[in-house]
């Protein structure tokens, strides 16, 4: 089936074109022109880019989202919260949660997800009867609102520097990596050849998976060409815990157990030695910044500029999801740095869009997203130019140091338009969220 968009303008390889006319045929692009509105093409209105991936996501922690600020606390203390929502979700309830979240992304422009995901058993550590129940489930959902997902199974054994799992913990662990990566065969084995899921691996941090356990986490990326993701120094008391333990910091760690390279993102990546910075750079690791959580959580800020000049790839996600926004997370990541140095000017808004287009989608194994050109998977996200954000604004910057979410109304998703008028096609996702929410309280 072959569909032809006319967009008003839209941010192309060499720049943002005007006119600009783009046929779909299937999930691919299959050609891309200037000129006026063919017969029966359908109007995008404003500035069209391509589809946002949102690289680092728990669906379930937008659970908090208004529920975790009063008092005061750190990340710790968030922690607990988090495990309380954890304790309460069964594959019906996380399937009924991940769509409205979603949805919520495929409402920001997010066409693709890496889903961080770590909640895989019943209460106690008891495998479901289908021990891949809770992936099932968020890949339905990624499935129900428009996105491809990355599913990044997550290897975590222990509850800290080799304490055991505690509490809600249980339902994270599969007792160590070898019997985690049979779970992750088999999940990796239903989705085989189906083009909108790349069943991916995560070790969760230094904190939850020992070292000598590292390496079979590792094997499984390299043996299924496929994502490995970590949480890599998001804390200073993870540092510091790390080093007492190992006598090396944790990016040291994972980079002595085989765990950095080209198909590895390093997740907040905050507190780094220079040592640190060079491992990461120098492996080709993705760093996955996530602004708008590590200033809710009080996490510091990362040092993504000079990673950037060191030669490393930056990708965006929106993690706990205290917002679901990558404009935000976009514009985040210079305006943190011009806090921290007191200088403007690091980054271009064609450099922080394609962090959120084609090197989050490369990070999570799709390297044939995230742009518009005829081959690629046709991801569509069109945004307004004459809303009271935006109007009067020109260019990238109005759409990177301007737009909100609020702003996108329509999202073709491979192919598939998911979001029209500013409306998805499941209806209203605040609903679906409160819904979904409330069942949890």
């Amino acid at each position: 089936m072959s569909l032809t968009y006319w967009c008003e303008q839209a941010w192309v390889p060499d720049g943002i074109a005007d006119d600009v006319i783009v046929v779909v045929e299937g999930d691919r692009i299959a050609r891309i022109g200037q000129g006026p509105p063919p017969a029966g093409a359908e109007r995008l209105a404003g500035l069209t880019v391509p589809g946002l991936a949102n690289a680092h996501s728990h669906a379930f922690h937008r659970a908090l989202r208004g529920a975790a600020q009063e008092g005061k606390g750190d990340f710790w203390t968030w922690r607990d919260r988090m495990y309380e929502v954890a304790a309460r979700l069964d594959p019906d309830a996380y399937l009924r949660l991940a769509t409205a979240v979603y949805a919520e992304m495929a409402l920001a422009g997010v066409t693709c997800v890496g889903e961080f995901h770590y909640l895989h058993h019943a209460t106690g550590g008891k495998p479901y009867d289908d021990p891949n129940a809770m992936g099932h489930a968020l890949v339905q959902a990624a499935r129900a609102a428009g996105l491809r997902i990355a599913l990044l199974d997550t290897c975590y054994l222990t509850g800290g520097m080799g304490a055991q799992l505690a509490g809600a913990q249980d339902r994270f662990g599969d007792g160590n990596a070898e019997r985690w990566a049979v779970r992750a065969d088999d999940l990796a084995a239903c989705y085989e050849g189906q083009a909108d899921v790349e069943i991916g691996a995560a070790i969760h941090s230094v904190r939850a998976v020992p070292p000598e356990q590292m390496p079979v986490v590792a094997e499984f990326s390299h043996r299924h060409a496929a994502p490995l993701h970590v949480h890599v120094s998001e804390q200073p008391a993870e540092n510091a815990a790390c080093v007492e333990r190992y006598a090396a910091t944790p990016v040291q760690l994972l980079h002595e157990h085989a765990a950095l390279g080209p198909r590895s993102t390093a997740v907040h990546a905050t507190h780094l030695t220079d040592v640190d910075v060079e491992l990461l750079s120098h492996s080709g690791t993705f760093i996955c910044m996530c602004p708008t959580t590590e200033r809710d959580l009080a996490d510091g800020i990362g040092p993504a500029r000079t990673l950037a000049d060191r030669g490393a790839r930056i990708t965006l996600g929106s993690d706990s999801h205290a917002v679901i926004d990558l404009f935000e997370e976009a514009r985040a990541v210079e305006l943190d740095e011009r806090l921290a140095s007191g200088k403007r000017g690091h980054w271009s808004a064609a450099d922080l869009l394609a962090a959120a287009t084609t090197a989050g989608h490369t990070s999570l194994g799709f390297p044939d997203a995230g742009m518009l050109v005829p081959g690629a998977r046709a991801d569509l996200v069109s945004v307004r130019l004459d809303s009271v954000r935006t109007a009067g604004a020109r260019g990238l910057e109005a759409v990177v140091f301007a737009a909100t979410a609020a702003d996108v109304h329509s999202v073709v998703s491979g192919g598939r338009r998911v979001v029209e008028d500013g409306r998805h096609v499941l209806g209203d996702v605040g609903s679906l969220l409160a819904e979904a929410i409330g069942a949890l309280r």
